[in-house]
């Protein structure tokens, strides 16, 4: 890493570890981190773990007790995170894929879209986005959460099939590079294209933009881990 470079967020080495079949350890815990780029806030959840990325110190969650088995996505929770003006956003499942690389059959780099929804909200949490469109789908590949490559995919009205877009993307990243992507539960026809193509879930994963005035306080710190 370059001196230029930022420092990754001690989240991505969780995500990637996640992909590569090594999990954290199943204790109920729940391990606090600084927050994201852009003063983002998350709660990431996988089987008997969680990860909270925050500006706030542990001690900001004492009465609510997050653990690692479902309590750090109570809703108490994600609006402590939020605080006043804050936004929650969706609860999604976390898939990945390693990507397949040698290019996409079908998929073209649009940067005509801009203006479409899909592209307009990854650009709003992601970085470095790109966008690429076939006739079925727009897609959008990115640095998403923690930094992690992200693929977020929309059907075009009155097509279906977005799984063939959804594999062909995997061209578009290099072999072995995993590849993420976070669908909300109950957009069923989209989790179900995911998992056909051969995702695999890794967890649960909310992403939260605290309020303007929700600033750190001085002297607050985020702690190692804490439960």
């Amino acid at each position: 890493m370059s001196e230029h470079e930022p420092r990754p967020h001690p989240l991505l080495p969780v995500l990637l570890d996640a992909a590569a079949g090594r999990f954290p350890r199943v204790d109920g815990g729940v391990d606090l981190l600084p927050p994201l780029p852009g003063r983002l806030a998350a709660v990431v959840s996988m089987t008997g773990h969680a990860f909270i990325a925050t500006h706030r110190a542990a001690a900001a969650f004492t009465d609510l007790v997050p653990d690692g088995y479902g309590r750090s996505l109570l809703p108490a929770v994600l609006h402590r995170l939020a605080g006043d003006g804050g936004d929650v956003g969706v609860l999604d499942v976390t898939l990945v894929h390693p990507g397949r690389g040698g290019g996409a059959q079908l998929l073209r780099r649009r940067v005509d879209l801009d203006g479409h929804p899909r592209v307009q909200h990854a650009r709003a949490l992601r970085r470095g986005v790109v966008v690429y469109a076939d006739e079925r789908a727009v897609l959008t590949l990115a640095r998403g959460l923690a930094g992690r490559t992200e693929l977020s995919i929309e059907a075009f009205p009155g097509q279906s099939g977005a799984r063939r877009s959804i594999d062909d993307a995997l061209g578009l990243v290099d072999a072995g590079t995993p590849v993420f992507a976070a669908v909300a539960p109950g957009n069923a026809r989209s989790l179900r294209a995911f998992l056909a193509v051969g995702f695999t879930v890794l967890g649960s994963e909310v992403i939260i933009r605290p309020g303007a005035a929700d600033t750190m306080l001085p002297g607050q710190r985020v702690g190692g881990s804490g439960s």
